[in-house]
């Protein structure tokens, strides 16, 4: 665990791509009509303007118009429309 820490850092300071720990997930945004989030936990929210995903360290929120799951699976989820905005909400500790 810290030899992951020490290489995030490093990558950090070098403004050098790194990797994701084991567990994070990933969000990735595809033009302006879809959004793929990974290793998520569930919806909190959903709606045609409007859905939102748990993932561990809080809330992805997607905005917009005509908003659809076009894939749910336990691991992986596909939300595709016109994104205006994604927004991540941080749980503070």
């Amino acid at each position: 665990m810290q030899r992951l820490g020490l290489m995030q850092k490093l990558a950090d300071s070098a403004n050098l791509p790194g990797e994701l720990p084991p567990g994070m997930p990933v969000v990735e945004i595809a033009g302006e009509r879809r959004v793929l989030i990974e290793r998520h936990s569930g919806m909190v929210e959903y709606s045609r303007e409007r859905i939102c995903v748990r993932v561990c360290y809080g809330i992805v929120c997607v905005s917009g118009a005509g908003l659809e799951l076009s894939l749910m699976t336990s691991q992986q989820l596909v939300i595709s429309g016109q994104i205006d905005c994604v927004q991540i909400l941080r749980r503070r500790k």
